[in-house]
């Protein structure tokens, strides 16, 4: 290694995602139901609003946290749900961006963070970056939220439970009990509660509920870049208690300094962007996924997000993986989101034709009819 290269890097691996999508370049007409990314484009008037932004001279550093019309805009919709005292909002460099804030202002050298297993990538390698330590707690295998689980993972150490419902990579989602449960675990127990909701417009039955209906000490994380389309944006955003807030707006000056500007022009015209159709059109999609693959592969239905995490035949779910893209079809291993190496992710944000191309190979590699 490099003798300039800091200790800390060592700790984790690039995301085994980026090497899936470097084979993607490399293959001829590939059926990509990898990325985690909406298969629609940025609504024209989210655009047409950031457009006018750029051409209004609106291209310079915003405040730190963020265009105060955004933001009060954000704090409304938030004041709309929560009805806590204490609750601040900032606009931060993408929800990834927000992650990090998080794990800067919070957790300590030796701190253990508390998550599920099967896991969003970036986990494990924030908490070690903050010189934490990560606690992934087994969800299989139904990739459910029980409390009883994480209250046995709490040792003295325990900094923060993070939590993700709509989940990446299984698009479970947490149920009400659950979430009530685990916030009231974290109450009792003077743990930090961290909410990951990027997915929360992604939610096929029933209402989205989030821990902070019952926490009000929740910091909450969403963004419009899987709501809107909008991933290369870097537009999303924090709220919760105050001082945590100003914490992290201390650490994004000194390192993300803001959101791009024209962006956050565009987030503010997206809030007012009716999302209906695109919602209904994922359903449509989940039910045909799940419902083509449920004979042949041990699935657990998603309730949200855009994700299957299927158990994969055999006893590897990188090897599967292999097989797959031999046959045209790319899908994430589930050993990059897990301890395990069982299973593996499809994300069914893809037209209808690549959806139904990817389960004739899905079907034919279980050696089931098509």
């Amino acid at each position: 290694m490099h003798p300039w290269i800091a200790d800390r890097t060592t700790t984790f691996d690039s995301s085994g995602i980026r090497k899936v999508f470097d084979l993607a370049a490399k293959l001829k007409d590939p059926v990509n139901l990898s990325i985690g990314q909406p298969d629609f484009d940025v609504p024209d008037s989210i655009k047409e609003a950031a457009i006018e932004a750029i051409r209004d001279g609106k291209n310079a550093y915003s405040p730190t946290q963020g265009i105060a019309e955004l933001r009060e805009a954000i704090r409304q919709e938030v004041a709309a749900k929560y009805s806590h005292e204490d609750r601040d909002v900032f606009v931060s460099s993408g929800t990834s961006g927000g992650l990090m804030l998080a794990m800067l202002s919070m957790v300590n050298p030796g701190d253990e963070v508390i998550f599920l297993d099967p896991f969003f990538v970036m986990y494990p390698a924030l908490v070690r970056m903050c010189g934490g330590v990560p606690v992934p707690v087994d969800s299989y295998p139904d990739f459910d939220l029980d409390v009883e689980k994480i209250a046995a993972a709490i040792t003295p150490r325990t900094k923060m439970i993070l939590l993700n419902s709509p989940a990446n990579p299984t698009g479970v989602t947490a149920s009400e009990a659950e979430l009530k449960a685990v916030a009231a675990l974290a109450a009792d127990k003077k743990i930090a509660l961290l909410s990951d909701e990027i997915y929360s417009r992604f939610f096929y039955d029933g209402d989205f509920v989030s821990p902070a209906s019952f926490n009000d000490q929740t910091i909450v994380i969403d963004g419009f870049s899987k709501s809107h389309a909008m991933t290369g944006w870097r537009v999303g955003y924090v709220h919760g208690p105050s001082e945590i807030v100003r914490t992290m707006l201390k650490i994004q000056q000194y390192s993300f300094v803001c959101a791009p500007q024209p962006a956050q022009w565009g987030a503010l015209r997206a809030m007012e962007v009716s999302l209906r159709g695109h919602m209904d059109d994922y359903r449509r999609k989940r039910d045909f996924i799940v419902e083509s693959l449920s004979d042949c592969y041990e699935i657990a239905r998603p309730g949200g997000a855009f994700y299957v995490f299927p158990k994969a035949p055999g006893d590897s779910g990188a090897a599967f993986v292999e097989r797959a893209i031999g046959q045209g079809l790319l899908i994430i291993p589930g050993n990059i989101f897990s301890s395990r190496d069982t299973h593996f992710r499809i994300s069914f944000a893809a037209s209808d034709d690549q959806l139904r191309r990817g389960v004739e190979i899905l079907r034919s590699l279980a050696g089931a009819s098509v």
